[in-house]
């Protein structure tokens, strides 16, 4: 009589044990995916909020894989990412599309390498400057792309001009983000003066007044770059000058510098060779200003609060000034003429008790050599 009763009972106790094991079987991977979901949002946020544009951002557990396209700097996106609470390592690749979410390549990537069709979904559109505004029309498919475009704007919008937003809200043709007309906001903000460029649907017509060769260059690529494959009508135009004029940019370029210093300083986050925001419009400021005196050898000198130790605040000012030199030489100043040195915390120019102190500190300085 024993037997029958203990068989019942220790079937009774396995099937016990077994179910917290299929439970955690069942719910680790759920988690875990909540996890990765979880930190890449928390990170696509953090990189949105620094304006910086990318690929695709994924997650292998705490490690992060960021693609950002060619020219966003690397390393500005591995001092975001890094400090992601619950983040374990950054790896960034620069000038790729990036895998699509799942680890599977888009069908459509290896295609897109080989050849560059016009865009069919890419809708008309202007984007134009003058002296006083600067100009978007498009039609958009979200509030979302509307307020993206808006906030690229204000980033390159000098002190004196206005934005002219003439955007529209389109769910079924308009522009579906707004890295189509990131490129050129930044390349029509350089200079004085009416350009702009119009695209019909076929044609990208760019007109008006750049006041330079380079300048011209960068915004025939940016609107390449906007629409891959149109046909580019090119009707831009350099200023005139009177001969007896040639010298005199460049016999003025040490007071206008020195004065440029300081009315426009360019200021970093604290710890980072992030530019923060305030201090955007001042290096686009200082591309054109360098740009109109192209024979002044000049360096650009990394400085840094006292907040951190000698041994860290000299490689961080290094990597400040060569941060800076990057996007000058982005926005069309010869890489040649430009040396990038770090000096540490050894200059500060105000003093480092006080929050508003460590700000100025936190800077670049750029000087004729």
């Amino acid at each position: 009589m024993p037997g029958p009763v203990r068989r019942p009972l220790v079937s009774w106790l396995l099937a016990a044990l077994a179910v917290p094991v299929l439970l955690t079987a069942v719910l680790v991977p759920a988690r875990a995916g909540t996890t990765e979901d979880d930190l890449r949002a928390r990170t696509e946020a953090a990189l949105k909020a620094r304006g910086i544009e990318t690929s695709s951002v994924e997650f292998d557990g705490r490690d992060a894989h960021v693609a950002v396209p060619v020219g966003v700097d690397e390393a500005a996106v591995r001092d975001v990412v890094a400090r992601v609470d619950g983040v374990r390592s950054v790896r960034v690749e620069n000038g790729q599309s990036g895998p699509a979410r799942g680890g599977t390549p888009s069908p459509t990537s290896a295609s897109s390498s080989t050849s560059a069709p016009v865009q069919a979904d890419v809708p008309a559109f202007e984007v134009g400057r003058t002296d006083r505004s600067i100009r978007v029309q498009a039609p958009v498919r979200s509030q979302a792309v509307k307020d993206a475009i808006g906030a690229e704007v204000q980033q390159v919008l000098g002190a004196n001009r206005e934005y002219d937003d003439r955007t529209t809200i389109d769910p079924a043709n308009g522009l579906d983000d707004a890295t189509a007309l990131t490129a050129l906001l930044r390349a029509l903000a350089i200079g004085t003066g009416d350009a702009s460029v119009r695209y019909d649907g076929e044609t990208l017509t760019l007109s008006g007044q750049v006041p330079d060769q380079a300048t011209k260059a960068t915004v025939g690529r940016a609107a390449a770059k906007a629409v891959p494959g149109a046909v580019v009508a090119d009707q831009l135009v350099l200023p005139t000058q009177p001969k007896t004029a040639v010298n005199e940019p460049c016999r003025t370029f040490p007071t206008r510098l020195a004065q440029f210093t300081r009315q426009y300083p360019i200021n970093f986050l604290s710890g980072t060779s992030i530019v923060n925001d305030a201090s955007k419009p001042s290096v686009i400021k200082a591309a054109a200003l360098l740009k109109s005196c192209t024979t002044v050898p000049i360096e650009v000198a990394g400085h840094t609060d006292n907040l951190g130790s000698p041994a860290t605040s000299l490689p961080l000012s290094e990597r400040r000034a060569a941060t800076v030199k990057a996007e000058l030489v982005r926005l069309g100043v010869a890489p040649g003429r430009i040396s990038a040195n770090g000096y540490g915390e050894a200059f500060p120019i105000a003093s480092n008790t006080t929050g508003a102190g460590r700000i100025a500190n936190r800077r670049v300085e750029i000087r004729p050599r």
